[in-house]
């Protein structure tokens, strides 16, 4: 049987490390695909159970020098505990920063004993700056040595072996000639020392993770935030009324559950008993509270702000519409846009690149400098290997993904995956379907016409049907009084009849009334050619009221249709109806093409047909009949009122059915492909400009040899400046 599941990665220091254990996961048997991501350090596996098992996967993983974590999968919880990955990350964190301070303090010193003129060159300032660089070398980035020794035992490589090679070089170097000075003095060459160097290089490097480790942290706030909405315990009310707090996962279809005003609401379910105000604002994306009695449907993750109720649970576990959610935004962070595969390719191949580059420059400096072959050796092949960090190129696209996708799901937008997201961004034509998505998706009374002194009658009449229509006028009189003891019969194909006071009452179509008055026949006619139902009420002899019920377009549809106009996208709605009600919903959409009568398989040829003439098509959708056009679709967009089948099937889910999150979600699109072009771009050149200038192909034509620690400032910087751009598509 084929799973998918995210493992938490440990002890990625880089893209290249991302890489290396993407690798070995894809090689193992059993493996059908496998993705990781360096910005949130996670593993996507697929793979056979019957094959291979996560204990397998994490050895193979162990054995090329990184680690999975793997936890327990009881079913019960709404994704796999994150409490040891997160308790890990924080530690890591915690040392880092402990790191991270003791180098910039010992370096500190160090630069300005070992930069002060009249202190430079003294004997005992030398011995100074070996004992305080020392423990920033060794200690504070043992973790560089560490990582490089452990992969070239595995014979691969990764950012931690350019820094081991760079500060080893440096500090190796610095000691020797420290102890032997003798040794370049004899040659007749100068004895130079790189304490400074290397210390301030291990510094800045830390500082520079340090402050990528808390930019990824944030890219990834949006899942965290989403399993943080999902309290751990619930109160079950037993069979003797007794309440009982339970853990979240002994939660069972059919339990009966208390929730108390400022309380999150667990699991899924309907309200039996209570009334209360409740801010689903994390599916819905609207701040206004919504107001819920019995038989409203409530959602795990969302906050009762006011009042008391009782609900049978309905879904628990992974089946929660906030369960889901993770898991879409999860995927979707955790997938791998087209823009990525050329980032990939560099990396792959960046750091033995890298290491080549700098050993031909360190060779070509000894062959042809005349003046100080020997330190501007030392100082290119030292400087190469710093400046040439692949971590923005690794950055550069799953920081921006993560912050993009992590918006998106606050405002109830779920992109499926990143395909999705790029595409949405060419879109430039949209076929919306009408019922449940233009539209409410349940007839309504739009206008009435007559008499209300018999509200109470018809209301009670209607209250005896299961009708769509009769629903729809009870509706319109919720608040018109029951009357007792009603006598109420069925004309088949007609409508209604009873007995009251003596008379004769009918409710239902034009049947029950072969004689209308001139005035209600007109209105009739009139509503009619709009395209609406109209229900008729009265007696053996008069017409007291009519009722025009239509399913009425969705509040922000007009609104919503023009944005999109506003967006370059030619919209089209394909309906099943008849041409009639087609044309009412298109003219007060503001839409100017429609077709009417539509079947599921003319949906699919239309989208077909714009896709021949060049267009990009995204299907809006909510039903099974919509499903084969969402999945032929560019991009497939479901309402997350809809059927399973529909959003399983689109590539984007509007959580609350609004049609301006279409807009939105087109906006964020564009923005985060731009952001990710931006990030790309400002890697490459980073690493194009950078190597020449660190390998000295300047200081012929105006004596510039970049400085090693310089280079270890601007590397740490191109790393934070991508994680920041990619930040600022949070606002």
């Amino acid at each position: 049987m084929n799973k998918k599941q995210s493992f938490p990665a440990l002890q990625l220091a880089c893209a290249g490390c991302a890489m290396n254990v993407e690798k070995v996961l894809r090689r193992q048997e059993g493996v059908i695909n496998a993705q990781v991501n360096f910005a949130d350090s996670t593993a996507v596996v697929e793979y056979d159970t019957d094959v291979v098992g996560p204990q397998q996967l994490q050895q193979a993983v162990r054995d090329a020098g990184y680690d999975l974590l793997i936890e327990e999968d009881t079913g019960a919880e709404v994704v796999n505990s994150s409490d040891d990955a997160e308790a890990i990350a924080a530690r890591q964190h915690s040392a880092l920063k402990v790191k991270t301070l003791i180098a910039s303090a010992l370096s500190a010193v160090i630069v300005v004993f070992a930069m002060t003129p009249h202190l430079m060159h003294l004997r005992w300032v030398e011995w100074l700056t070996a004992i305080l660089a020392t423990p920033v070398v060794c200690i504070c980035g043992r973790q560089f040595f560490v990582g490089a020794w452990r992969l070239a035992r595995h014979r691969a490589m990764n950012m931690d072996t350019l820094v081991a090679l760079s500060v080893g070089t440096a500090y190796t170097v610095s000691l020797f000639s420290l102890l032997a000075p003798q040794f370049w003095t004899s040659r007749g060459l100068p004895v130079n020392l790189w304490f400074e160097t290397a210390a301030v290089i291990i510094t800045f490097i830390l500082v520079g993770r340090l402050l990528e480790d808390k930019a990824k942290r944030t890219t990834s706030s949006a899942i965290r935030h989403l399993i943080g909405l999902q309290p751990d315990r619930a109160t079950v009310m037993r069979g003797d009324g007794q309440a009982v707090e339970v853990p979240l996962n002994e939660l069972a279809i059919g339990d009966r559950i208390l929730v108390r005003a400022g309380e999150r609401i667990p699991v899924d379910g309907v309200i039996t008993e209570g009334e209360a105000a409740i801010n689903e604002s994390m599916i819905t994306g609207e701040s206004l509270p919504a107001g819920k009695s019995a038989g409203d449907r409530v959602f795990a993750g969302t906050v009762n702000l006011d009042g008391s109720f009782q609900y049978r649970a309905e879904k628990v576990g992974r089946e929660t519409m906030l369960a889901q959610i993770i898991r879409m935004v999860a995927d979707a962070q955790n997938s791998r846009p087209p823009l990525q595969r050329l980032a990939d390719r560099a990396v792959a191949s960046f750091v033995p690149t890298v290491i080549a580059i700098a050993c031909i420059s360190a060779l070509l400096w000894l062959w042809l400098d005349s003046s100080n072959p020997t330190v501007h050796a030392l100082l290119t092949f030292v400087t190469v290997l710093i400046v040439a960090c692949p971590c923005a190129l690794g950055l550069a696209t799953p920081t921006a993904v993560m912050v993009g996708v992590g918006r998106g799901a606050s405002e109830g937008i779920l992109f499926r995956d990143m395909d999705s997201l790029e595409c949405l961004r060419k879109i430039n034509a949209l076929i919306i379907d009408k019922t449940g998505t233009l539209t409410e998706g349940a007839p309504a009374v739009t206008d009435a016409y007559g008499v209300n002194s018999f509200n109470d009658l018809l209301y009670s009449m209607e209250r005896h049907s299961t009708h769509p229509l009769a629903k729809a006028v009870t509706a319109h009189l919720r608040h018109a009084k029951m009357l007792d003891g009603l006598a109420v019969e069925t004309v088949a194909g007609a409508g209604l009849r009873a007995t009251y006071n003596g008379t004769e009452y009918f409710v239902g179509n034009s049947r029950l009334f072969p004689a209308a008055d001139a005035a209600s026949t007109a209105w009739q006619n009139a509503r009619q050619a709009e395209g609406k139902t109209v229900v008729l009420f009265g007696d053996s002899s008069r017409i007291y009221s009519l009722f025009a019920i239509a399913d009425p377009i969705k509040p922000t549809a007009q609104q919503a249709v023009a944005q999109l106009k506003s967006c370059g996208v030619e919209v089209i709605m394909a309906t099943g109806d008849n041409p009639q009600t087609a044309a009412r919903i298109a003219a007060e959409a503001g839409i100017e093409q429609f077709v009417a009568s539509m079947r599921p398989d003319d949906k699919l040829q239309l989208i077909r047909q714009k896709q021949q003439d060049g267009r990009s098509v995204a299907m809006v959708g909510d039903g099974i009949n919509d499903s084969a056009a969402l999945a032929a679709a560019d991009v497939g967009i479901a309402m997350g009122g809809g059927s399973h089948i529909a959003i399983e099937t689109a590539g984007l889910t509007i959580v609350s059915g609004d049609l301006r999150k279409i807009g939105d979600a087109i906006c964020l699109s564009r923005h985060t492909v731009r952001t990710i072009r931006q990030n790309l771009f400002w890697a490459f050149i980073y690493n194009i400009l950078a190597l020449p200038v660190a390998a000295g192909v300047l200081y012929p034509v105006c004596g510039f040899l970049l400085d090693p620690m310089l280079a270890g400032a601007a590397m740490a910087l191109s790393s934070v400046c991508v994680v920041s751009n990619s930040l600022r598509l949070r606002k």
